[in-house]
């Protein structure tokens, strides 16, 4: 299935949509465990060999499913109640009672050898807000590191694999959760997004991910990578699907001082299939030199879509994008450095357990960080030492203020703006780890957004060389709305809602 040629109906259960199960499971034709059965089951055949998972909780997620099929026959209706997820393995979740013993809990790794077996005694936001909309948790998902990587290759625990040719990365860092997606080892995922960690592997493995503004879904539980980049944000195989997931997420927190306190519309409501009348900019500085041929096609035939359906399209530009890598690669570095400064060997986590002081510092960090998250705290903290602190930190955080400028006059212009998400489809396992500025190229598309703060989604506009393209839809400050209704849209007219890698079948 994997040209998406075939109707929903003939999918196997664990390759169909919430918006396709939930009618189902209101008329009692199908039961959440059933749902957890059929996700279990791909993770059993395939969650090693893509290397998806690095906890899984199976006989709770049973346990939970009988619970949310109890409450649908007396009458609950909430739509993710009952519905199997995964959750990145950079939110913790609660594994401590009270009295500090564990309680039979997940442990939170973030991908790292330095939280190896960590267990959390508190659960993050994003986790309680899924679980208070009643849907079931199947386990924590692989990540790069921290959240440090494009690929989901520099995760302590080995790259995880794309479904679509398990040769290929998968995208990163939230790689484990597009894969759970595209793979039907989940029905949607969190994940994060600091420069494209949710956008960039959506694209890549073929599946629907939204980065929200940032400040509308509360980082509390959280582990940080650049506190000011940073937001949480779904995975699901529909637009409508995402929007049932951001509508369980959002709201204010005031556990995290980076939340914002504004109403949360009703997103599902709002996709009404229309974009008659909007005015949608595409900013010719999106379609970087190095393009893949393939993708820019896909793109732009994907904004044809769009114009034939009555969107008027406009050509805008955005003249400091090409300023956003570097200014990226100096803020979000720094603020690793500062963020990281927490693992020490002391508190939790690894410990090389050596008595002198400064030893046990250098040892423990020195066997617990792979070589990207040093190489991001080395960088940062040359940007923040005295004598550069100017040249760099403060100049990026000046760019920084003239990217979000450029990006706010435009959006004034139009309602949202189409560009494409990764400037390549997926590419081979180590091609690029030997070159970490060809690898850090693949966020061009997608970091300005997280600069700016603003809110962004990809979804698939088609195959090239049989591989998935990401096309992204980029709104206003809180007005998720718009982009996911001109995203819905666009779903809805170009059919590739159906798009399956080859693994979907049972």
């Amino acid at each position: 299935m994997g040209t998406g040629s075939a109707g929903a109906g003939t999918l196997p259960l664990a390759d169909r949509t919430i918006s396709e199960v939930v009618p189902l499971l209101h008329a009692g034709e199908l039961s959440s465990r059933e749902l957890v059965v059929a996700c279990l089951g791909r993770i059993e055949r395939d969650g090693a060999r893509l290397n998806t998972f690095l906890a899984l909780s199976a006989e709770a997620a049973l346990a939970a499913a009988d619970v949310a099929d109890a409450a649908r026959r007396a009458g609950d209706r909430r739509p993710l109640l009952g519905i199997p997820y995964a959750l990145k393995d950079i939110f913790v979740t609660r594994a401590l009672d009270d009295d500090g013993q564990p309680d039979g809990g997940l442990p939170t790794t973030a991908g790292s050898r330095i939280l190896a077996g960590y267990l959390s005694p508190y659960a993050s936001d994003a986790e309680e807000r899924l679980s208070a909309a009643g849907a079931v948790l199947l386990g924590k998902t692989n990540c790069d590191e921290f959240a440090m990587g494009s690929s989901n290759e520099n995760s302590a625990y080995g790259p995880v694999r794309n479904p679509w040719d398990e040769t290929l990365v998968p995208g990163g860092s939230s790689g484990g959760s597009s894969v759970a997606v595209a793979g039907g080892q989940a029905f949607f995922a969190t994940g994060t997004d600091t420069g494209g960690s949710i956008r960039q592997p959506a694209a890549l493995s073929g599946v629907v991910g939204m980065k929200p503004t940032y400040g509308r879904v509360s980082r509390y539980g959280m582990v940080a990578f650049a506190s000011s980049l940073d937001q949480c944000g779904p995975f699901g195989r529909s637009v409508r699907d995402v929007a049932f997931v951001l509508g369980a997420l959002a709201g204010h927190d005031p556990r995290d001082a980076t939340s914002v306190e504004t109403p949360v519309p009703d997103y599902v409501a709002a996709l009404d299939g229309e974009v008659r009348g909007l005015r949608l900019g595409v900013p010719r500085e999106f379609f970087v030199p190095g393009m893949e041929p393939g993708v820019e096609r896909a793109v732009r035939d994907a904004v044809d879509v769009l114009a034939s359906a009555g969107a008027d399209i406009v050509e805008v530009s955005l003249p400091s994008t090409d300023k956003g890598l570097a200014t990226y690669y100096i803020i979000t570095p720094a603020e690793a450095s500062a963020n990281l400064a927490r693992y020490d060997g002391i508190r939790y986590g690894h410990t090389a357990g050596v008595d002198d002081l400064l030893e046990n510092y250098r040892l423990t960090r020195g066997q617990g960080f792979g070589p990207e998250v040093k190489r991001r705290i080395i960088l940062g903290t040359y940007a923040l030492s005295a004598g550069y602190y100017d040249a760099y930190y403060l100049k990026a955080q000046q760019v920084r203020t003239l990217i979000k400028a450029e990006f706010d006059e435009v959006l004034s212009t139009v309602d949202a703006l189409l560009a494409t998400t990764s400037p390549s489809v997926a590419f081979k396992i180590g091609a690029k780890t030997e070159d970490p500025l060809l690898m850090y190229l693949n966020d061009a598309c997608t970091l300005p957004v997280n600069i700016a703060g603003l809110p962004g989604i990809s979804l698939p506009c088609g195959l090239s060389d049989g591989l998935p393209v990401g096309f992204q839809v980029i709104g206003r400050a809180f007005d998720e709305t718009t982009v996911l209704r001109v995203a819905d849209a666009y779903e809805r007219l170009a059919g590739f809602a159906q798009l399956r890698p080859p693994t979907a079948h049972d």
